[in-house]
């Protein structure tokens, strides 16, 4: 591919035919992605990093991460989840079935090596994205309580974006189907193309296996908002950040909220540029410059 005019991406609308489309399923899964093409490369191929946004976000929102990365010579990779982005419209799926956003990466990554081979691969996520990137790195849902979550058997956590979610989820899906995607839920949908990951305010940490995010082996960067009510420390950061044997992280501030990694959110300007020259620097560590940039 070509440079984008600066700042702006290339957008590839892809269809996984391995899944079905949410609202059509006879067709196969959207995937839609935003390229972001380094002007000064740091190497050939350019190492890549994907960017995986929160639950109800989307590519677009992620610029604030994506764009810093592309200037410092990464190619940036944002992705659409599909049923889980406001661009599309959200699914019940979407939002419970987390396992299917890291394949959502893996299919990225699998379409853009038929065109030729991929630098050395990281990958960025907030918040729900902040789980996907640790999935790919081999931390696993722990089907039990996936399982009791959705049964309804414990507190499901407040979900803004779609407070009546799992009402939704049993009226759409017939309890077989849900048996059947729940059969998967604790699946291996690690990637060993990824080779460092970095969360943002990470979501989910108290639902992983503790015995998957010791087995982790790539570089973990985390960053977080001591002010964070979406996302506490205890029940969401910590689990990451103490069982993750390769884990770094610190507070982007005490009075940091979870709004504040928002790109709509202007007070929190100051804070995402911090952690994006925080996450740059991370993956320049990890990935390489030029003379370490080659797969």
């Amino acid at each position: 591919m070509t440079s984008t005019t600066r700042g702006q991406p290339r957008i590839h609308e892809l269809r996984d035919g391995s899944r079905r489309d949410l609202r059509h399923p006879e067709r196969p899964r959207p995937v839609r992605v935003h390229v972001w093409e380094p002007e000064r490369p740091l190497a050939a191929p350019a190492p890549l990093v994907v960017v995986s946004h929160g639950t109800g976000g989307s590519a677009g929102t992620m610029e604030w991460l994506a764009l810093p990365l592309a200037e410092a010579g990464f190619r940036a990779v944002a992705i659409d989840h599909h049923g889980n982005n406001f661009v599309d419209g959200y699914e019940p799926e979407g939002f419970l079935f987390v396992w299917e956003r890291p394949k959502d990466v893996t299919f990225v990554l699998d379409t853009l090596s038929l065109d030729g081979p991929l630098g050395p691969v990281g990958a960025v996520g907030f918040s729900l994205g902040g789980y996907t990137v640790a999935a790919l790195a081999g931390a696993r849902v722990d089907p039990v309580t996936a399982t009791a979550l959705l049964a309804g058997h414990v507190p499901m956590p407040a979900i803004p974006e779609f407070p009546d979610v799992l009402e939704a989820l049993r009226k759409k899906v017939p309890a077989h189907e849900l048996r059947a995607a729940l059969d998967g839920a604790g699946a291996d949908v690690s990637d060993s193309r990824v080779r460092a990951a970095f969360q943002v305010a990470p979501a989910l940490g108290g639902l992983m296996t503790e015995e998957s995010l010791k087995a982790v082996r790539v570089p973990v960067g985390i960053r977080w908002g001591g002010a964070d009510t979406i996302n506490p420390f205890p029940e969401h950061i910590a689990p990451y950040l103490n069982n993750i044997r390769t884990a770094e992280g610190r507070s982007a501030g005490q009075d940091v909220r979870h709004e504040d990694f928002l790109e709509t959110d202007p007070g929190g300007r100051l804070t995402r540029a911090r952690v994006a020259e925080e996450a740059v620097a991370f993956f320049l560590r990890h990935l390489g410059r030029a003379e370490h940039g080659h797969a």
